[in-house]
């Protein structure tokens, strides 16, 4: 029997992703940075470039080093295939470049760094993960225990940490995971 038969690829969304953000991470390896520059990397630039507008989504995929790489997918490979068995493929991948769109563009337009990396999603699905045994009419603990945990600790790191984090980013992937349990889908 082959080896490949004992393989799923069960989560298409969150696998693809993976693998497309460890080809990014390679890539930005061997090239020094400059394809995260280039292509994974969002910041304010020339708006007649067409790059500017590809980068608002390709953010995601960019990772500074292998442990930036690892703390996110650890969060993705654990969280995502259940969220994307409840939403779907489809949903999913609307959410993620929603997600993702509305972080470059805040960036953009408000800040002078450069953000790249998938913590927006991670909050994201975090977030939405409180809303997977949701009923209706009542409001889940798990997402009050995790907008104290996660959301309002950003918020503090956000306004008294000088570091190299978006707390920016991961705030708007909390809004977003929490816009789309309640209201979208």
């Amino acid at each position: 029997m082959k080896l490949v038969n004992y393989f799923s690829y069960n989560s298409v969304v969150i696998l693809s992703f993976f693998f497309i953000s460890f080809t990014a991470l390679i890539l930005g390896y061997i090239t020094k940075g400059k394809t995260n520059d280039i292509l994974f990397s969002s910041y304010r630039s020339n708006l007649l470039n067409p790059l500017t507008y590809v980068r608002l989504f390709t953010h995601i995929f960019g990772h500074a080093n292998w442990n930036h790489f690892m703390n996110n997918f650890l969060y993705i490979l654990l969280i995502g295939p259940m969220i994307e068995e409840k939403y779907g493929s489809k949903n999913l991948i609307i959410m993620i470049f929603i997600t993702a769109f509305i972080t470059g563009i805040i960036n953009m337009i408000f800040s002078n760094k450069k953000i790249l990396g998938a913590s927006t999603v991670v909050f994201m699905l975090i977030v939405l993960s409180s809303f997977v045994n949701i009923q209706m009419g009542k409001i889940p603990i798990t997402l009050i225990l995790i907008c104290i945990f996660y959301v309002v600790n950003e918020i503090i790191s956000g306004l008294f940490k000088k570091d190299d984090i978006s707390h920016t980013g991961h705030i708007i992937g909390a809004v977003c995971g929490f816009i789309f349990g309640f209201y979208v889908f």
